[in-house]
């Protein structure tokens, strides 16, 4: 039921497969904390802090959105000339 209201099997597939991970990694997150091991502490025995990990997070958001928002402008109107341009009748 819920493929059919999402509609292809492959967005049915990635959301599936979003939401094990979720699962899991709530799962995973609270053993790990019923054994009194905290994030900052795996971040500290590899070396990185929580201040370290938001600077590289920030300067990967930093670079990627300009080039994100390039190719958008490029891919998004191609995308709707071809769409308006499909001959009705046509699902694919």
């Amino acid at each position: 039921m819920l493929e059919s209201l999402i509609g292809t099997p492959l967005l049915y597939n990635a959301l599936a497969a979003l939401v094990k991970f979720a699962i899991a990694s709530v799962a995973i997150g609270a053993a790990l904390s019923a054994l009194d091991i905290q994030a900052a502490d795996l971040l500290t025995d590899m070396g990185l802090t929580p201040e370290k990990m938001r600077i590289v997070l920030s300067d990967a958001v930093d670079w990627a959105l300009p080039h994100f928002m390039l190719g958008a402008m490029v891919i998004v109107p191609i995308w709707l000339v071809l769409f308006l341009l499909k001959p009705p009748g046509i699902n694919k």
